[in-house]
Protein backbone atom coordinates (compact mmCIF):
# COMPACT_ATOMS: atom_id res chain seq x y z
CA UNK A 1 0.00 0.00 0.00
CA UNK A 2 1.54 3.63 -1.01
CA UNK A 3 2.46 5.45 1.93
CA UNK A 4 0.96 8.73 0.55
CA UNK A 5 -2.43 6.76 0.69
CA UNK A 6 -4.77 9.86 2.59
CA UNK A 7 -6.12 6.70 4.82
CA UNK A 8 -3.64 4.05 5.73
CA UNK A 9 -4.25 1.07 7.98
CA UNK A 10 -0.38 1.64 9.19
CA UNK A 11 -0.70 4.72 9.74
CA UNK A 12 -0.08 5.61 13.61
CA UNK A 13 -0.13 9.31 13.12
CA UNK A 14 -3.17 11.50 14.22
CA UNK A 15 -3.98 15.16 14.75
CA UNK A 16 -5.54 15.23 18.19
CA UNK A 17 -8.67 17.10 18.50
CA UNK A 18 -8.51 20.74 20.31
CA UNK A 19 -10.01 20.58 23.56
CA UNK A 20 -12.63 22.90 22.65
CA UNK A 21 -14.08 20.77 19.81
CA UNK A 22 -15.11 17.96 22.03
CA UNK A 23 -17.34 19.55 24.20
CA UNK A 24 -21.04 19.01 23.63
CA UNK A 25 -23.01 22.41 22.19
CA UNK A 26 -25.01 24.17 24.82
CA UNK A 27 -28.48 23.35 24.49
CA UNK A 28 -30.88 26.22 24.27
CA UNK A 29 -33.59 26.17 26.73
CA UNK A 30 -35.99 28.33 25.65
CA UNK A 31 -39.31 27.48 24.07
CA UNK A 32 -39.17 27.44 20.30
CA UNK A 33 -42.44 29.23 18.57
CA UNK A 34 -43.59 26.49 16.35
CA UNK A 35 -44.43 27.35 12.54
CA UNK A 36 -47.79 27.67 12.15
CA UNK A 37 -48.66 27.36 8.27
CA UNK A 38 -52.48 27.60 8.42
CA UNK A 39 -52.33 30.61 10.04
CA UNK A 40 -49.43 32.63 8.96
CA UNK A 41 -50.15 31.59 5.02
CA UNK A 42 -52.36 32.16 2.65
CA UNK A 43 -54.51 30.16 0.32
CA UNK A 44 -52.99 30.70 -3.40
CA UNK A 45 -57.03 30.08 -4.80
CA UNK A 46 -59.29 31.78 -2.16
CA UNK A 47 -62.88 30.37 -1.59
CA UNK A 48 -65.02 28.82 1.13
CA UNK A 49 -64.92 25.15 1.37
CA UNK A 50 -68.39 23.82 2.67
CA UNK A 51 -66.43 20.85 5.11
CA UNK A 52 -62.85 20.47 6.45
CA UNK A 53 -62.43 17.52 8.86
CA UNK A 54 -61.09 14.19 9.50
CA UNK A 55 -63.16 10.93 8.65
CA UNK A 56 -62.56 7.14 10.41
CA UNK A 57 -61.67 8.77 13.54
CA UNK A 58 -61.67 5.63 16.09
CA UNK A 59 -63.32 6.33 19.22
CA UNK A 60 -65.67 4.53 21.86
CA UNK A 61 -69.10 5.55 22.80
CA UNK A 62 -71.37 4.85 25.61
CA UNK A 63 -74.71 3.51 24.47
CA UNK A 64 -77.65 2.66 27.04
CA UNK A 65 -79.13 -0.31 25.98
CA UNK A 66 -82.70 -2.14 26.34
CA UNK A 67 -81.91 -2.88 30.00
CA UNK A 68 -80.91 0.65 30.92
CA UNK A 69 -77.07 -0.22 31.02
CA UNK A 70 -74.54 2.07 29.41
CA UNK A 71 -72.66 -0.23 27.13
CA UNK A 72 -68.88 1.09 25.82
CA UNK A 73 -69.03 0.85 21.87
CA UNK A 74 -66.48 1.15 19.56
CA UNK A 75 -67.20 3.74 16.57
CA UNK A 76 -65.79 5.76 13.56
CA UNK A 77 -66.37 9.43 13.52
CA UNK A 78 -66.59 11.94 10.76
CA UNK A 79 -65.96 15.34 12.06
CA UNK A 80 -66.15 18.43 9.70
CA UNK A 81 -66.99 22.37 10.03
CA UNK A 82 -67.05 24.45 7.23
CA UNK A 83 -64.70 26.88 6.15
CA UNK A 84 -66.59 30.35 5.20
CA UNK A 85 -63.29 32.60 5.09
CA UNK A 86 -62.16 31.97 1.83
CA UNK A 87 -58.77 34.44 2.94
CA UNK A 88 -58.03 31.16 5.95
CA UNK A 89 -55.72 28.62 4.64
CA UNK A 90 -56.91 25.76 6.68
CA UNK A 91 -58.74 24.93 9.67
CA UNK A 92 -57.67 23.40 13.81
CA UNK A 93 -57.79 19.69 12.74
CA UNK A 94 -56.39 18.71 16.03
CA UNK A 95 -58.87 21.24 17.77
CA UNK A 96 -61.74 19.19 16.63
CA UNK A 97 -59.97 15.67 17.51
CA UNK A 98 -59.12 17.07 21.08
CA UNK A 99 -63.14 18.85 21.16
CA UNK A 100 -64.78 14.96 20.03
CA UNK A 101 -62.16 13.10 22.91
CA UNK A 102 -62.91 15.20 26.05
CA UNK A 103 -66.90 14.93 25.63
CA UNK A 104 -67.44 10.80 25.12
CA UNK A 105 -67.03 10.24 28.89
CA UNK A 106 -71.06 10.88 28.66
CA UNK A 107 -73.95 8.56 27.57
CA UNK A 108 -74.25 9.26 23.92
CA UNK A 109 -77.62 11.09 23.13
CA UNK A 110 -78.60 14.47 21.03
CA UNK A 111 -76.93 16.74 24.59
CA UNK A 112 -73.50 15.35 23.87
CA UNK A 113 -73.66 15.67 20.69
CA UNK A 114 -74.48 18.98 20.41
CA UNK A 115 -71.83 19.95 23.37
CA UNK A 116 -69.35 18.36 20.33
CA UNK A 117 -71.00 20.57 17.77
CA UNK A 118 -70.68 23.49 19.52
CA UNK A 119 -66.97 23.08 21.07
CA UNK A 120 -66.60 22.66 17.07
CA UNK A 121 -67.81 26.22 16.23
CA UNK A 122 -66.25 28.13 19.19
CA UNK A 123 -62.55 26.66 18.15
CA UNK A 124 -63.71 28.15 15.15
CA UNK A 125 -65.36 31.08 15.34
CA UNK A 126 -63.36 33.01 13.18
CA UNK A 127 -63.56 31.13 10.13
CA UNK A 128 -66.80 28.08 10.31
CA UNK A 129 -70.70 29.12 10.74
CA UNK A 130 -71.59 25.15 10.31
CA UNK A 131 -70.24 22.20 12.27
CA UNK A 132 -71.22 18.25 11.23
CA UNK A 133 -70.83 14.58 12.89
CA UNK A 134 -71.41 11.39 11.75
CA UNK A 135 -71.32 8.70 14.47
CA UNK A 136 -71.34 4.70 13.08
CA UNK A 137 -70.91 1.68 15.28
CA UNK A 138 -73.15 -1.52 16.10
CA UNK A 139 -75.86 -1.10 17.91
CA UNK A 140 -76.05 -4.41 19.92
CA UNK A 141 -79.42 -6.06 21.08
CA UNK A 142 -80.16 -9.54 22.87
CA UNK A 143 -82.90 -10.77 21.16
CA UNK A 144 -84.96 -14.47 22.11
CA UNK A 145 -85.48 -17.46 20.33
CA UNK A 146 -89.00 -17.67 18.66
CA UNK A 147 -89.83 -20.52 20.46
CA UNK A 148 -87.20 -22.34 22.96
CA UNK A 149 -85.82 -21.10 25.87
CA UNK A 150 -82.81 -19.15 24.82
CA UNK A 151 -81.41 -15.29 24.13
CA UNK A 152 -78.28 -13.90 21.76
CA UNK A 153 -77.04 -10.96 20.75
CA UNK A 154 -77.66 -9.32 17.45
CA UNK A 155 -75.50 -6.04 16.36
CA UNK A 156 -77.60 -3.20 13.75
CA UNK A 157 -75.29 -1.15 11.92
CA UNK A 158 -76.54 2.27 12.72
CA UNK A 159 -75.46 5.89 11.31
CA UNK A 160 -76.26 9.08 13.69
CA UNK A 161 -75.56 12.50 11.61
CA UNK A 162 -75.86 16.35 12.73
CA UNK A 163 -75.60 19.55 11.72
CA UNK A 164 -75.37 22.41 13.28
CA UNK A 165 -75.70 25.89 11.40
CA UNK A 166 -77.53 29.06 12.15
CA UNK A 167 -78.36 28.17 15.69
CA UNK A 168 -80.32 24.71 15.15
CA UNK A 169 -79.36 20.92 14.70
CA UNK A 170 -81.03 18.81 12.47
CA UNK A 171 -80.27 14.79 12.89
CA UNK A 172 -80.39 12.06 10.74
CA UNK A 173 -80.63 8.44 11.54
CA UNK A 174 -79.79 5.32 9.76
CA UNK A 175 -80.34 1.68 10.88
CA UNK A 176 -79.79 -1.29 8.80
CA UNK A 177 -81.72 -4.62 9.86
CA UNK A 178 -81.53 -8.11 7.80
CA UNK A 179 -84.57 -10.18 7.30
CA UNK A 180 -85.41 -13.07 5.37
CA UNK A 181 -87.44 -12.77 2.31
CA UNK A 182 -89.12 -15.95 0.63
CA UNK A 183 -90.52 -15.28 -3.10
CA UNK A 184 -93.72 -14.95 -3.77
CA UNK A 185 -93.61 -16.37 -7.22
CA UNK A 186 -91.11 -19.37 -6.05
CA UNK A 187 -93.85 -20.80 -3.48
CA UNK A 188 -96.42 -20.49 -6.04
CA UNK A 189 -94.71 -22.15 -8.64
CA UNK A 190 -93.70 -25.15 -6.20
CA UNK A 191 -96.99 -25.38 -5.03
CA UNK A 192 -97.67 -26.26 -8.53
CA UNK A 193 -95.61 -29.15 -9.20
CA UNK A 194 -96.73 -30.23 -5.84
CA UNK A 195 -100.14 -30.10 -7.02
CA UNK A 196 -98.75 -31.87 -9.98
CA UNK A 197 -96.98 -34.70 -8.65
CA UNK A 198 -100.07 -35.35 -6.52
CA UNK A 199 -102.42 -35.77 -9.50
CA UNK A 200 -99.99 -38.16 -11.18
CA UNK A 201 -99.54 -40.12 -7.92
CA UNK A 202 -103.25 -40.34 -7.02
CA UNK A 203 -104.83 -40.31 -10.88
CA UNK A 204 -107.69 -42.23 -11.08
CA UNK A 205 -108.37 -42.72 -7.29
CA UNK A 206 -111.81 -41.94 -6.36
CA UNK A 207 -111.66 -42.06 -2.75
CA UNK A 208 -108.75 -41.37 -0.79
CA UNK A 209 -108.46 -41.60 3.45
CA UNK A 210 -106.44 -38.85 4.67
CA UNK A 211 -104.21 -41.21 6.50
CA UNK A 212 -102.63 -42.10 2.62
CA UNK A 213 -102.71 -38.14 1.91
CA UNK A 214 -101.24 -37.66 5.31
CA UNK A 215 -98.13 -40.11 4.86
CA UNK A 216 -97.68 -38.97 1.10
CA UNK A 217 -97.01 -35.24 2.51
CA UNK A 218 -94.35 -36.73 4.48
CA UNK A 219 -92.60 -38.50 1.99
CA UNK A 220 -89.83 -37.69 0.09
CA UNK A 221 -92.54 -37.26 -2.67
CA UNK A 222 -93.34 -34.39 -1.70
CA UNK A 223 -89.79 -32.28 -1.70
CA UNK A 224 -89.83 -31.88 -5.60
CA UNK A 225 -89.55 -27.77 -5.21
CA UNK A 226 -88.31 -25.43 -2.65
CA UNK A 227 -89.79 -22.18 -2.85
CA UNK A 228 -86.64 -19.98 -2.69
CA UNK A 229 -85.50 -17.11 -0.30
CA UNK A 230 -82.61 -15.01 0.87
CA UNK A 231 -81.19 -12.94 3.19
CA UNK A 232 -82.43 -9.66 2.96
CA UNK A 233 -81.83 -5.71 4.33
CA UNK A 234 -83.49 -3.06 5.21
CA UNK A 235 -82.00 0.25 5.27
CA UNK A 236 -84.22 2.59 6.76
CA UNK A 237 -82.85 6.43 7.78
CA UNK A 238 -84.82 8.91 8.85
CA UNK A 239 -84.92 12.97 9.36
CA UNK A 240 -86.05 14.24 12.74
CA UNK A 241 -87.83 17.54 13.71
CA UNK A 242 -87.15 19.44 16.72
CA UNK A 243 -89.79 17.15 18.95
CA UNK A 244 -87.80 14.59 18.94
CA UNK A 245 -84.79 15.07 21.81
CA UNK A 246 -83.90 11.14 21.79
CA UNK A 247 -82.18 9.09 18.97
CA UNK A 248 -84.80 6.65 18.01
CA UNK A 249 -82.94 3.60 16.94
CA UNK A 250 -84.77 1.24 19.21
CA UNK A 251 -87.92 2.29 17.98
CA UNK A 252 -87.24 1.75 14.06
CA UNK A 253 -85.68 -1.28 15.37
CA UNK A 254 -88.89 -2.37 16.69
CA UNK A 255 -91.18 -1.01 14.19
CA UNK A 256 -89.26 -2.30 11.00
CA UNK A 257 -88.99 -6.10 12.67
CA UNK A 258 -92.43 -6.06 13.82
CA UNK A 259 -94.05 -5.14 10.50
CA UNK A 260 -91.90 -7.76 8.45
CA UNK A 261 -91.92 -10.73 11.09
CA UNK A 262 -88.86 -12.38 9.47
CA UNK A 263 -86.02 -10.90 10.92
CA UNK A 264 -83.00 -13.16 11.02
CA UNK A 265 -83.03 -14.86 14.46
CA UNK A 266 -79.47 -15.93 16.37
CA UNK A 267 -80.06 -18.84 19.30
CA UNK A 268 -81.52 -21.71 16.93
CA UNK A 269 -82.99 -24.84 17.79
CA UNK A 270 -84.66 -27.13 15.68
CA UNK A 271 -88.18 -25.84 16.80
CA UNK A 272 -87.01 -22.38 16.44
CA UNK A 273 -86.08 -23.39 12.56
CA UNK A 274 -89.36 -24.76 12.24
CA UNK A 275 -90.80 -21.57 13.22
CA UNK A 276 -88.82 -19.39 11.09
CA UNK A 277 -89.43 -21.17 8.02
CA UNK A 278 -93.54 -21.09 8.94
CA UNK A 279 -93.09 -17.08 9.47
CA UNK A 280 -91.66 -16.81 5.79
CA UNK A 281 -94.64 -18.89 4.06
CA UNK A 282 -96.99 -16.40 5.97
CA UNK A 283 -94.62 -13.17 5.31
CA UNK A 284 -94.24 -14.03 1.44
CA UNK A 285 -92.59 -10.69 -0.25
CA UNK A 286 -91.45 -9.40 -3.35
CA UNK A 287 -89.05 -5.89 -2.45
CA UNK A 288 -91.87 -3.91 -3.54
CA UNK A 289 -94.20 -5.66 -0.66
CA UNK A 290 -91.35 -5.28 2.00
CA UNK A 291 -90.88 -1.77 0.84
CA UNK A 292 -94.88 -0.92 1.30
CA UNK A 293 -95.02 -2.72 4.56
CA UNK A 294 -91.82 -0.76 5.87
CA UNK A 295 -93.20 2.47 4.75
CA UNK A 296 -96.45 1.50 6.98
CA UNK A 297 -94.69 1.20 10.02
CA UNK A 298 -92.62 4.79 9.70
CA UNK A 299 -95.05 6.57 8.01
CA UNK A 300 -96.79 7.34 11.75
CA UNK A 301 -93.53 7.53 13.94
CA UNK A 302 -93.68 10.62 15.67
CA UNK A 303 -91.49 13.39 15.19
CA UNK A 304 -90.16 12.35 11.40
CA UNK A 305 -90.01 15.19 8.87
CA UNK A 306 -88.64 12.97 6.09
CA UNK A 307 -87.24 9.30 5.29
CA UNK A 308 -85.60 6.82 2.99
CA UNK A 309 -86.42 3.33 2.94
CA UNK A 310 -85.02 0.47 0.51
CA UNK A 311 -84.83 -2.99 0.59
CA UNK A 312 -82.87 -5.05 -1.07
CA UNK A 313 -82.90 -8.50 -1.85
CA UNK A 314 -79.73 -10.12 -2.45
CA UNK A 315 -81.14 -12.94 -4.86
CA UNK A 316 -80.44 -16.75 -4.64
CA UNK A 317 -82.47 -16.83 -8.09
CA UNK A 318 -80.03 -14.18 -10.02
CA UNK A 319 -76.52 -13.05 -9.56
CA UNK A 320 -78.00 -9.36 -8.86
CA UNK A 321 -79.98 -8.12 -6.30
CA UNK A 322 -83.85 -7.31 -6.37
CA UNK A 323 -84.33 -3.66 -4.87
CA UNK A 324 -87.35 -1.07 -4.03
CA UNK A 325 -86.85 2.21 -2.52
CA UNK A 326 -89.94 4.63 -0.78
CA UNK A 327 -89.50 8.08 -0.10
CA UNK A 328 -91.39 10.39 1.92
CA UNK A 329 -89.27 13.40 0.19
CA UNK A 330 -90.85 16.48 1.95
CA UNK A 331 -87.41 18.11 3.39
CA UNK A 332 -85.41 18.22 0.12
CA UNK A 333 -82.89 16.67 1.18
CA UNK A 334 -84.09 12.87 0.55
CA UNK A 335 -83.46 11.70 -2.79
CA UNK A 336 -83.37 8.00 -4.05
Amino acid sequence: MSTDSPISSQSTSATPLAPEATRPLAMNTSPRLLPDVANDTAPQFQSPIDRVGMSGIEVAILVRGEDDVLMRTPAKVDAYVSLDDPATKGIHMSRLYLSLQNELHAEFSQKQIERILGRFLETHNEMSQSAYLQFSFEHMIQRASLLSDNTAWRSYPVQVEALKQGGTVKYRVHVRLTYSSACPCSAALSRQLLQQQFEEQFYGHNWLSASTVLSWLGSNNTLIAVPHSQRSHADITVDLDETRNDLPVDEIIQRIEGVLNTAVQAAVKRADEQEFARLNGENLMFCEDAARRMKSAIDPMPGVVDYRIQASHFESLHPHDAVAIVVKGISGGMVP
